[in-house]
């Protein structure tokens, strides 16, 4: 994973050597985990909450902002919180947001379609491609533009 940006709770990632669930052609995949284990969202502090639901905002205008710059017209970005794949490998899930672009001309994943996601052995994401420097460089200044903007500043958010 490629972080991308950080909070003072969380991390927002990019999948560069693992295979996203969303190709960076079809609208590009981020993740958003916090720095601390979280089992799920009804075990954050509401501040931690706040933020993470700030964070989330912030990191889906930014992809969509960063990818249609890029060419790639992203029609919807969507919000998954997720964890369920742990008890595959009998892990303990921990709490992450997974945000997808969602692009007009998506070969994989079309947008009027809920995201696929088999099993990773099914070979369904082997040809898909990450976010490129390019697309991470701008999504990270997108990101901290957003953030100096009214809506995004932390005294609207009581943090």
């Amino acid at each position: 994973m490629a972080i991308i940006y950080e909070t003072k709770n969380f991390i927002v990632e990019s999948f560069d050597s693992a295979t996203p669930h969303v190709s960076r052609e079809d609208g590009g995949h981020l993740r958003i985990r916090p720095k601390k284990d979280i089992t799920d969202r009804t075990a954050m502090e509401p501040k931690i909450a706040i933020e993470c639901m700030r964070l989330t905002m912030v990191a889906g205008e930014a992809l969509k902002y960063a990818m249609t710059k890029q060419g790639i017209e992203i029609m919807r970005v969507n919000y998954q919180d997720m964890g369920n794949w742990a008890y595959k490998s009998k892990r303990q899930p921990f709490f992450h947001i997974q945000v997808y672009g969602r692009a007009k001309d998506a070969k994989f994943q079309p947008y009027q379609e809920a995201v696929n996601l088999p099993d990773r052995s099914t070979g369904f994401f082997d040809k898909f491609l990450p976010l490129n420097e390019t697309d991470i460089k701008l999504i990270r200044e997108e990101i901290e533009r957003l953030f100096k903007q009214e809506k995004y500043q932390d005294k609207n958010w009581g943090l």
